[in-house]
């Protein structure tokens, strides 16, 4: 039945696979690459710490490191190039099967401060901007021409249930999350006729040093191997928006349904704001 068919050719045997994975020197995108590697990838780590990236291909014979800065205008091309000089061509094969923008930035803010500390919370939420959303089309305006041309490969973005509905704390993180989303919606219209995979992940709170700057408590904390194995899962399913802990974001899904009077009187009464 058409509703039972998965929405995008599933990923489940990764031997000699090529995936690109921006933003994985630590966390979820680290953790990927671990998983991918293990699996018999030909993983490609990129970040900003190139010191980090060299550690992993020490850990991990076979990969490659190439730091990139999404911030930086060209930088993604500069990259891309890179990864084609570095990896053999192969006979009918695609220069790259999988793109995976884990790269991320979180700082908790609140508008109720905006203003008393001289333009940060403006410098903060362009630096959000800048790398949670602007980065992802750097690398995208890279990638989709090859990607394309190969008529086959997989695009996926990690955005967050943050980007749900408005949350406390998210000033700068949430729209920029809501944006990618919007972002991956669009790309899976316009490339999936093309034989392109495009997925969107939505994690719940995972355990990293961006959560860790969170004076709250955290429900269905995750580690990141964990958020790893269900992205894994998603991508074996051929899903197309994967979200996990299943428990806690299908929670945060019943709330998106909800009026606005009663969603934003239970955030306010839930939260103490």
């Amino acid at each position: 039945m058409l509703w039972l068919k998965p929405l995008n050719p599933p990923l489940t045997d990764w031997r000699g696979r090529r995936v690109w994975l921006v933003g994985a020197s630590s966390g979820i995108g680290l953790a990927l690459a671990q998983a991918l590697h293990a699996g018999g990838a030909c993983v490609v780590v990129s970040a900003r710490q190139a010191d980090l990236l060299r550690e992993f291909v020490v850990a991990h014979p076979g990969s490659l490191a190439v730091p990139l800065d999404v911030t930086e205008p060209g930088a993604a091309h500069a990259a891309l190039a890179q990864i084609q000089a570095a990896l053999p061509a192969l006979h009918s094969a695609p220069l790259l099967d999988l793109v995976v923008y884990c790269a991320g930035t979180y700082s908790p803010l609140r508008a109720t401060d905006w203003g008393e500390r001289g333009g940060e919370h403006l410098r903060i939420l362009h630096q959000h901007h800048a790398v949670n959303y602007q980065g992802a089309l750097q690398v995208l305006d890279a990638v989709l021409p090859v990607l394309r041309a190969q008529g086959q490969g997989h695009v996926s973005l990690i955005s967050s249930v943050a980007g749900w509905r408005g949350l406390p704390k998210s000033l700068a993180y949430g729209p920029t999350k809501a944006a990618l989303t919007h972002l991956a919606d669009i790309l899976y219209l316009d490339l999936q006729p093309q034989g392109l995979g495009v997925s969107v992940i939505h994690p719940g709170f995972v355990a990293t040093g961006l959560t860790a700057q969170n004076d709250f408590a955290m429900p269905s904390l995750m580690q990141p191997a964990q958020a790893a194995q269900a992205i894994l899962w998603g991508w074996a399913r051929g899903d197309r928006a994967i979200d996990f802990p299943k428990k806690f974001t299908g929670v945060l899904r019943l709330l998106r349904c909800l009026p606005d009077r009663v969603y934003f009187a239970l955030m306010r009464r839930v939260t103490g704001l």
